[in-house]
């Protein structure tokens, strides 16, 4: 099992824990941008609303890339982001297996 390690490189604890921090944000402003895409593909946003929500989401990239340069952090929030992709890829695998031995009987697919 892959473990996440939030110490920090230089063993820092507060390093680690805003690095975290800014690699779960990231994620959320991911997952933001994915939702405001299909929203806006679905013709659910005004123009308005689009432009607002790129800058919303512009800004606080900015933010977070700042705060990665001036923390000294982008390295450890990059290796963050490979250990939870990691993470992620062996609880897909997992399911994946799981599905997999599945007989059809139990699936309800016969």
């Amino acid at each position: 099992m892959t473990r996440i390690d939030v110490d920090g490189e230089d063993g820092d604890d507060a390093s680690g824990v805003t690095a975290l921090v800014v690699t779960v944000v990231e994620l959320l402003v991911e997952a933001l941008q994915r939702e405001a895409l299909r929203r806006m593909e679905r013709g659910d946003l005004t123009d308005e609303e689009v432009e607002r929500v790129g800058a919303q989401l512009a800004a606080i990239e900015a933010e977070l890339d700042d705060m990665k340069e001036t923390q000294g952090i982008e390295g450890e929030v990059e290796r963050l982001r490979g250990d939870l992709d990691s993470l992620v890829g062996d609880a897909v695998r997992s399911l994946d297996r799981e599905e997999g031995s599945r007989t059809p009987d139990a699936r309800g697919d016969d």
